[in-house]
């Protein structure tokens, strides 16, 4: 199990996002004021803190540098959310946070830091050859890629788009049979190109799908890999 202390207000936003945090090995806690964050950690001994720079009774600073002075709080991961100015950037580099981020805060971007910072086990699932297509956005363009492969955590796609590890992107597809889905994925694996294609190929990670859309792919790739095996039988 994981444990998270969020933000109230960034919370509501996050409720919006069919992200991992609705998966059954995630325990969210909700802070009204960095303090209360503080007391939150220290009673639960959480995973992962998204707090703000600028809180009622409590800076981030403040709260950093009593979680990072004690041993038994400082086993945790800190997220600072900041004002887009120079002055908070600086005080956000004399914290001792993992990381930062400024307002208006995307969403995606945060969930993927979060993501990253809890380290959280990929669930292990089957992968399918399937060809669909999959549109969506990526560095702020529209582009269009092929998937070769899919599993419920994510998928190998071709696409004209130049893209590097730790990229997100955007991803909507339809799977036949099924619904369309609408999910941000990151590039965990570039795949060299071979000399004869003109496309680049990509190994992609689900970051925010939801448990009921991960199922529902699940199932439909046993129920296509228990279909090809009785074909392979005849």
């Amino acid at each position: 199990m994981k444990k998270v202390i969020l933000d109230r207000k960034i919370n509501k936003e996050l409720e919006r996002e069919q992200s991992f945090l609705n998966r059954e090995d995630i325990i969210k806690f909700t802070s009204i004021s960095n303090k209360h964050a503080l007391l939150l950690h220290k009673a639960e001994k959480a995973d992962l803190i998204v707090a703000n720079l600028d809180s009622k009774g409590m800076n981030g600073e403040t709260l950093c540098s009593i979680i990072r002075n004690d041993k038994e709080l400082n086993k945790v991961s800190i997220i600072i959310l900041c004002h887009n100015t120079k002055s908070h950037y600086q005080r956000c580099l004399k914290c001792q946070a993992n990381t930062f981020i400024a307002h208006p805060v995307n969403n995606a971007v945060l969930l993927q830091e979060m993501y990253q910072l809890l380290n959280i086990a990929q669930r292990k699932s089957i992968r399918i050859p399937l060809k669909i297509i999959i549109e969506g956005t990526a560095k702020k363009k529209a582009y269009k890629a092929y998937s070769e492969n899919i599993s419920a955590s994510g998928m190998q796609i071709n696409t004209n788009l130049l893209l590097s590890e730790g990229d997100t992107i955007l991803c909507n597809f339809n799977i036949p049979g099924l619904k369309n889905f609408s999910v941000n994925a990151e590039i965990v694996r570039v795949i060299e190109k071979k000399i004869d294609e003109n496309f680049n190929s990509y190994g992609i990670k689900f970051i925010d799908m939801s448990i009921e859309d991960s199922k529902t792919i699940e199932k439909f790739l046993n129920n296509l890999k228990e279909i090809n095996g009785r074909r392979e039988g005849d």
